[in-house]
C-alpha cells in the first residue's frame, strides 16, 4: 500500500471510496454509522489532514450536528476504534485511514512546516524493532510510528 498524502490524486473518488468502504464494513459487521460519525469521516476525508477534535467540533456546530466536545470524541473513538480514522500523536489530532477495513500497521510522516500528514504502511516484526522483540521474547501487538520532516511541497 502506497503513501497517498503527499502525492496528487482523485480526491473526489478518495472521499467517496473511503465513505462507500466504512459504510460496507459497518453493514457486514452490524455497526452504527450515524450521521455524525458519518459526517466527522466526510469531514476528515474533504480536508486531507490532521484535524483536533475541536476544529470537528466546529464544523459539527456549523452543521447543527452538536456543540458539546462528547459528541465529536464519541464519533472519533468510534472511527479510530475501528480502523477507519487514525489518531496522530505528535499533533494530538486525527486523519482519515487510507486504507479502512484493511489490517495495516501505518506509518505517519508529518510536515513540520505545513503539518500535512501522509500514511504508509509497515510490518511492525520486520527490521530491527522486530529483531529485538524477537531477541527478547516480546511480541509487539501495537507500534504508533511517526516521522517528522519536511512534505515535497515545503522543500521546494
Amino acid at each position: 500500500m502506497d503513501s497517498i498524502g503527499f502525492a496528487k490524486h482523485d480526491h473526489s473518488r478518495c472521499i467517496g471510496s473511503g465513505i462507500a468502504t466504512v459504510e460496507a464494513y459497518c453493514q457486514d459487521h452490524r455497526l452504527q454509522f450515524t450521521p455524525v460519525r458519518r459526517r466527522v469521516l466526510e469531514i476528515l476525508l474533504q480536508q486531507h489532514r490532521a484535524l483536533g477534535a475541536y476544529e470537528i467540533l466546529d464544523y459539527l456546530r456549523e452543521e447543527g450536528l452538536g456543540s458539546q466536545p462528547p459528541v465529536a470524541y464519541r464519533a472519533l473513538d468510534f472511527l479510530v476504534k475501528h480502523g477507519f480514522v487514525h489518531r496522530i500523536e505528535r499533533l494530538n489530532a486525527f486523519i482519515a485511514c487510507m486504507h479502512p477495513g484493511e489490517t495495516h500497521t501505518p506509518v505517519f510522516m508529518i510536515c513540520r512546516k505545513c503539518a500535512s500528514v501522509a500514511e504508509a504502511q509497515r510490518e511492525p516484526m520486520q527490521g530491527q524493532l522486530g529483531e529485538v522483540a524477537r531477541a527478547a521474547g516480546f511480541l509487539i501487538e501495537r507500534t504508533v510510528v511517526e516521522a517528522e520532516g519536511l512534505c515535497p511541497k515545503c522543500q521546494a
